[in-house]
């Protein structure tokens, strides 16, 4: 049906944009403080990035990519997440030859193939920020005070900050084996997918969102009994960096994330706000990414944040976006025409939002249109008013009324609340 969308996906209409912007603004402008510089990458690419880097074991690359083949047989994949991406980029353009640590963020659309539901599209919107270069505790603490910072700007409350430590590639080859030897005592409850990732990437079985896989793995081994010194410390020194924020968080063994590419710290910001689907940041280090897709061993942290997700728990929480914008002043003919659509033409020009007929209406009819618009101030232009160059100028909101001249400069000083010399 050609006059409705694509299922999973959702038109922003003109009454809900200045939302979106407000959302948009602000995290660009949370970047700027945090020293973060936007990168913007394809929405397609090679299947094989996703693969290699996300992780073919994932429920992303296993069930919900949109891959298809191009006009020369090329397997290429919209993108379902972001970081994948800009790695890509990070080696692509030799980004690694910067100071570290390398700070990026993006503002994207992302697309899975999922069944829709509130705050979750099938092609929906990503915030996030990545870090390459340094592996100490104190970029993890920053990563993860950005996001914070950034809720707090949005005005969003009661926030759960969740982390953890997934360990490094070697100290979670011990805990897989004490993980695998759980899980096969409980695989007659784990569903088919999770038989598959028993032995190629355990882990993944705890992120699974089948219910009797979740129950079977409720008492798996906690990762943190089996992390190796160093990566004990690492995580250490990042909550002494939260504590010394005053940023509270909580220690759940349980989150490892859904993607491959993570080690170490992994995080999630959660709220209690929108039902089930409460988790609305997601983050953590990805040390073995760069090398992954060809680079040398490069560490790495970030976070992906939804838009949508955003939106849902600030209407839940009655958070206050700003006000509408309205027209600075709607400019009404009596006749005056070209006049008119002159002075208009001329105010835009100089920033100012200003409104006109175009399409010969009455002066009733156009007046009408002014309180349609909410435009803060109105001028009727008629052949008296461009004879003597001046007229009343109204605001819409008390009824008072000031004669001014209708020049350009005079019109547009008034509106600035500037004294024209």
């Amino acid at each position: 049906m050609i006059t409705k969308g694509p299922r999973g996906t959702a038109d922003i209409l003109p009454s809900d944009i200045e939302k979106w912007q407000f959302i948009e603004n602000t995290a660009k402008e949370t970047a700027k403080t945090f020293g973060f510089k936007e990168i913007r990458t394809p929405v397609f690419e090679h299947t094989e990035l996703f693969q290699r880097g996300v992780g073919d074991t994932t429920d992303v690359v296993q069930k919900e990519m949109y891959t298809f083949n191009d006009k020369a047989d090329r397997s290429i994949t919209l993108r379902p997440e972001g970081t994948a991406s800009v790695a890509r980029s990070y080696l692509e353009h030799s980004l690694y030859a910067l100071p570290a640590p390398v700070k990026l963020f993006y503002n994207i659309t992302c697309y899975r193939y999922e069944k829709p539901q509130a705050g979750r599209m099938r092609e929906f919107h990503q915030f996030g920020a990545e870090a390459y270069g340094l592996d100490t505790p104190a970029v993890d603490a920053e990563i993860i005070a950005f996001a914070s910072t950034l809720f707090k700007n949005l005005g969003i409350k009661d926030l759960e900050l969740n982390i953890n430590s997934i360990g490094c590639k070697e100290c979670r080859a011990n805990y897989n084996k004490a993980l695998i030897e759980y899980l096969k005592a409980h695989s007659d409850k784990l569903c088919g997918t999770c038989h598959e990732r028993l032995e190629k990437n355990p882990m993944r079985v705890l992120d699974c969102k089948n219910p009797e896989c979740k129950v079977a793995a409720a008492n798996a081994p906690s990762i943190l009994d089996h992390i190796c010194d160093g990566c004990r410390e690492h995580f250490e020194e990042t909550k002494k960096h939260l504590d010394n924020f005053g940023i509270k968080y909580n220690i759940d063994p349980s989150i490892v994330r859904g993607l491959d590419y993570y080690t170490r710290t992994v995080f999630e910001f959660v709220s209690h706000s929108i039902g089930a689907q409460g988790t609305v940041c997601g983050g953590g280090r990805y040390d073995g990414l760069i090398e992954e897709l060809g680079g040398t061993p490069t560490p790495g942290i970030g976070f992906a944040t939804g838009l949508e997700r955003i939106l849902l728990v600030m209407e839940a929480q009655n958070v206050k976006f700003p006000t509408e914008s309205v027209p600075e002043i709607y400019i009404a003919s009596l006749g005056q025409e070209t006049a008119v659509m002159s002075l208009c033409y001329e105010l835009r020009q100089q920033g100012i939002w200003a409104e006109c007929d175009l399409a010969g209406k009455s002066l009733k009819a156009q007046m009408k249109n002014a309180d349609r618009s909410q435009a803060k101030y109105s001028i009727v232009i008629g052949d008296n008013e461009v004879e003597t160059n001046s007229a009343n100028i109204k605001d819409m909101t008390t009824g008072e009324k000031e004669e001014i001249k209708i020049d350009c400069a005079s019109v547009a000083a008034f509106l600035r609340g500037e004294v024209l010399k």
